[in-house]
């Protein structure tokens, strides 16, 4: 195969959950454009909707799903109704996630379980259900957004999200188990560790400590959303064909210091 070969997606489905806004948006984006039919998922089904309208200008089929990945039979609906309209799925994007702020000591209950729900039980109920038919088709690649929070510490003044910080450790964990009790089945499981990009969920850390931030980041600057596309397709095509249990950070170097 030649290199443009090796990335292009054509006749491939992808599953990308919270792919209606955000960095979800931005992946789910480079997926359609390497030529991948995709299926959007997330709580505010319009984002998806608007977005499979402009995918479908690509030339691709989208389709639009209402989900809430704390919810199994949620998790399953998206899966049997990608399976019905494509008949397959080649490729799935954990990319849902919450966040709680709140300093340890006094973290409460609620926001621990209702972001490890998110975070990670969602990531799980989604790689098992998609994984059923990825196993009956003896293929497929799952991408796990992790986070650079899942593998240093971060001080209070910069991110108190303690619950945010295990539940993307854990998916780390998860993605490199995962990724070698599957091999079997020729199913790749890898993780993306995105650094600090201005999102809905970053945006209130952003404003107030973005300077701190910007201190750790060699490249002296946040990610941009289409930096996460390379990455995505690089993960879910035949290039990345050998490659399984890895863990991409795209930070601008935040782990290099």
């Amino acid at each position: 195969m030649n290199v443009k070969e090796m990335f292009d997606l054509k006749g491939k489905t992808a599953i990308i959950t919270g792919g209606g806004k955000g960095i979800g948006l931005k992946m789910a984006e480079g997926l359609a454009e390497a030529g991948a039919n995709v299926a959007l998922c997330s709580r505010k089904i319009e984002n998806c909707q608007r977005a499979a309208e402009k995918f479908s200008l690509l030339g691709v089929k989208a389709l639009a799903l209402k989900c809430d990945v704390k919810l199994l039979k949620d998790i399953q609906g998206v899966v049997d109704k990608t399976l019905a309209e494509f008949g397959r799925v080649d490729i799935l994007v954990n990319n849902s996630g919450s966040n709680w702020g709140a300093p340890p000591e006094d973290f409460p209950l609620e926001g621990w379980q209702k972001v490890m729900e998110t975070n990670m039980t969602g990531a799980f109920l989604f790689s098992q259900i998609a994984g059923r038919a990825m196993i009956r088709q003896k293929s497929g690649s799952i991408i796990n957004i992790a986070s650079i929070m899942g593998i240093v510490g971060t001080e209070s003044e910069a991110a108190d999200a303690i619950a945010y910080s295990a539940s993307k450790g854990a998916l780390i964990a998860f993605t490199k188990d995962l990724a070698a009790k599957w091999a079997k089945h020729n199913i790749r499981v890898n993780a993306i560790a995105p650094g600090w990009f201005p999102t809905d969920m970053t945006q209130w850390v952003i404003e107030h400590h973005g300077k701190k931030l910007l201190s750790h980041i060699p490249m002296g600057r946040f990610g941009e959303g289409d930096e996460l596309k390379g990455a995505t397709v690089y993960l879910a095509s035949e290039a990345s064909r050998y490659v399984t249990g890895a863990i991409i950070p795209v930070d601008g170097g935040y782990l290099t210091i």
